[in-house]
């Protein structure tokens, strides 16, 4: 697979894809089979206002100078998400998991074209609520979970003070990303590679899936 750039103009991606494999532009892009769904929800989130950008090789929709929603597709589906979802009161329950290891249900997930205009109502009021919060500086309350951190990891972060000290400085989310990814592997040795292998992108602040 070739490294690409991913895109910097959202257009692009309506037309072509993110940018970030060998199928960009080309017929099998996943992108392509939700052409119609994807526009539509392009349309939706112009038509309440939001304005659009070109984040991680998806459209990003803000308000207010927030993130609000980002576009994305899968083999098998597409998806509209909300970036706080926490906040979301979700009274049509069609919220949903990214993953088993998300805390909240934040995606609405189609697997036909037509859904989101026959969804358009819903949409836009679930759209409009995100904007609200973001215009009145609204945030989720902070997280009270506890992270747990591999035994491999706890013993590197002793040896390696600076490891450690960058470590705790980011920001919620790529440590427990980190904490994760390092779990995932189920021999020590393997999560031990884990670690010494991401201090460079710790130490430059990144998450274990940021380039």
């Amino acid at each position: 697979m070739t490294d690409r750039a991913m895109i910097t103009d959202p257009r692009v991606y309506f037309t072509k894809g993110c940018g970030r494999c060998d199928r960009f532009g080309t017929p099998d892009c996943v992108t392509r089979p939700w052409s119609e769904g994807l526009a539509e929800l392009r349309r939706i989130c112009g038509a309440v206002g939001l304005s659009e950008h070109a984040k991680w090789g998806h459209p990003c929709y803000m308000h207010a100078g927030r993130n609000i929603a980002v576009i994305g597709a899968l083999k098998g589906s597409y998806r509209l998400g909300f970036f706080h979802p926490a906040l979301m009161t979700d009274p049509k329950r069609i919220l949903v998991k990214q993953g088993p290891n998300t805390e909240h249900a934040g995606s609405v997930v189609f697997t036909t074209n037509d859904q989101p205009r026959r969804m358009e109502a819903t949409l836009s009021s679930y759209l409009t609520e995100a904007m609200d919060y973001a215009e009145r500086g609204t945030l989720p309350a902070k997280s009270e979970r506890t992270l747990n951190l591999p035994e491999e990891l706890v013993a590197i972060m002793d040896d390696d003070p600076n490891f450690a000290e960058a470590f705790r400085a980011l920001t919620p989310g790529r440590q427990r990303g980190w904490a994760l990814h390092y779990a995932g592997a189920s021999k020590s040795k393997t999560r031990v590679s884990r670690v010494k292998k991401s201090r460079d992108k710790v130490m430059a602040g990144k998450g274990w899936n940021e380039r």
